[in-house]
């Protein structure tokens, strides 16, 4: 029998099974019906029989068809700004990738600072840093435009999967992963999910986390795991190649045959600067993220950077819109029909009389290692989030705290399997990595993650006020 029938099937049959289940008193007739919906479209974002975006409308045209949502309000969610934003964000990336300034970028630093491997792996590290702003989709960021580049190097440096691969290949590889992780986490931008994050808690506990916001809070933990990540790496999975002088002369000559910059590489700059002052100065200047973003694609369009079938083009930033608006749409209507606050606080009375703090930590480490179950962000996001936070709210924990602690989590979490982001495939399919070795590191570098982002972040977070 095909595999997609069968997994289909199975979403039939527990979407069926919940939906006729008996439900709680508390809870009405359509926010239970909404769960059985809303439990087979995520389990069909786990087992993924076809893409996301499909089964996210398709989750959202059954809630149509069954009445349990009225077309409008169905619809409501593909009218959000949070989507919107990070729509604008893809063709601000695509901008980076149309006229080669990602490349430039990293080809840049390595000719400044690459000429060992340890430093080839900081390389890696800033190139991301400096372009994950503009760039939400992290299979993007880290397959489209730096995989090609470390790929290059690596063979270069003369590793190639098989015998030679741990010669310098691997290092570099886990380096890229990695730091993929930590940039997601560091600004709104940066990660596809991020803004849906944004979303449920506004729907869930009546906040708002702007682009600022978010930057400033993960800016300090966030450079810190960048600054130890390669050199731990480096101690725990040491490439037998440490120096390589050859490798600035590498890209300095990647850099001269790409000639000096272009006029499109000189707007892509100015805007993308632009879009970053408007977006940290946005409390001071009242122009909202998404309107920023508008900004940004009206620039490069109208400077003729990008054409409208470029526009027409950006296949990830649509599918994005797609199932983001979808799940925006099922998320919002569980709030709005009373069942995770019901959830929140059933869960919540039986962690009654544990202080919020330790409450707070259980529901995080749940959170982030629930992630070997998950096959994507996205997926774990929309089944987890919301949930969890409320629950830790409704223990008694700083409801701006604990949206931003699971929203970091939300991407540090990444890295623990070799099917955990949507870099996965291209990175782990390079060769380079065994999946033991995947593995191992992904839960030493995750674990080091939430040791810096909740002692160092936690510090840090005390003093912007937000417990």
């Amino acid at each position: 029998m095909n595999p997609k029938f069968i997994k289909f099937l199975v979403l039939i049959a527990v979407g069926m099974a919940i939906w006729f289940c008996p439900h709680p008193q508390a809870v009405s007739a359509q926010a239970w019906h909404l769960f059985a919906i809303v439990v087979a479209t995520i389990l069909g974002l786990i087992l993924q029989p076809i893409p996301i975006g499909a089964i996210a409308f398709i989750g959202v045209t059954v809630a149509v068809l069954t009445k349990v949502l009225k077309p409008s309000d169905a619809l409501g969610g593909f009218g959000n700004t949070t989507i919107w934003l990070i729509f604008c964000a893809f063709i601000l990336a695509r901008g980076f990738i149309k006229t080669g300034l990602g490349r430039r970028i990293a080809y840049k630093i390595i000719s400044l600072i690459g000429d060992s491997t340890l430093k080839i792996g900081y390389s890696i590290v800033i190139s991301e840093f400096i372009i994950s702003p503009a760039m939400p989709s992290a299979g993007a960021r880290a397959g489209g435009v730096l995989f090609p580049i470390v790929k290059g190097l690596s063979s270069a440096l003369g590793s190639e999967p098989g015998d030679s691969r741990r010669r310098a290949g691997a290092y570099l590889m886990q380096t890229l992963w990695q730091s993929n992780g930590i940039t997601n986490a560091m600004f709104l931008t940066s990660m596809a999910g991020n803004p849906f994050i944004a979303k449920l808690a506004a729907d869930t506990l009546g906040i708002q986390i702007s682009w600022s916001l978010w930057a400033m809070g993960a800016i300090v933990p966030g450079l810190v795991s960048l600054a130890l990540m390669p050199s731990l790496l480096y101690k725990i999975y040491a490439p037998e190649l440490k120096k390589y002088p050859q490798a600035k002369q590498i890209a300095s000559q990647e850099l001269a045959a790409m000639g000096a910059m272009s006029y499109g590489e000189k707007v892509v700059v100015g805007v993308f600067v632009c879009a970053l002052a408007l977006w940290a100065t946005g409390g001071l200047t009242g122009i909202g993220a998404t309107t920023v973003g508008m900004l940004a694609v009206c620039a490069l369009v109208l400077s003729d950077v990008l054409s409208w079938q470029d526009v027409l083009g950006e296949k990830g930033g649509w599918d994005t819109l797609i199932w983001m608006g979808s799940l925006i749409t099922l998320a919002g209507g569980l709030s709005k029909l009373g069942l995770i606050k019901w959830f929140a606080d059933f869960v919540a009375a039986g962690v009654s009389g544990i202080p919020w703090i330790a409450a707070l930590g259980i529901l995080l480490l749940v959170y982030v290692y629930s992630h070997y179950l998950f096959a994507s962000l996205t997926a774990h996001i929309a089944a987890m989030y919301a949930t969890f936070a409320a629950v830790a709210v409704a223990a008694g924990a700083p409801a701006y705290l604990v949206a931003l602690v699971f929203a970091y989590a939300s991407n540090l979490m990444m890295p623990v399997t070799h099917y955990g982001g949507a870099p996965a495939p291209i990175i782990f399919g390079a060769g380079y990595v065994t999946q033991n070795e995947w593995w191992r590191l992904g839960f030493i570098m995750t674990t080091l993650n939430l040791v810096i982002w909740t002692f160092i972040g936690g510090a840090w977070w005390k003093v912007l006020g937000l417990w």
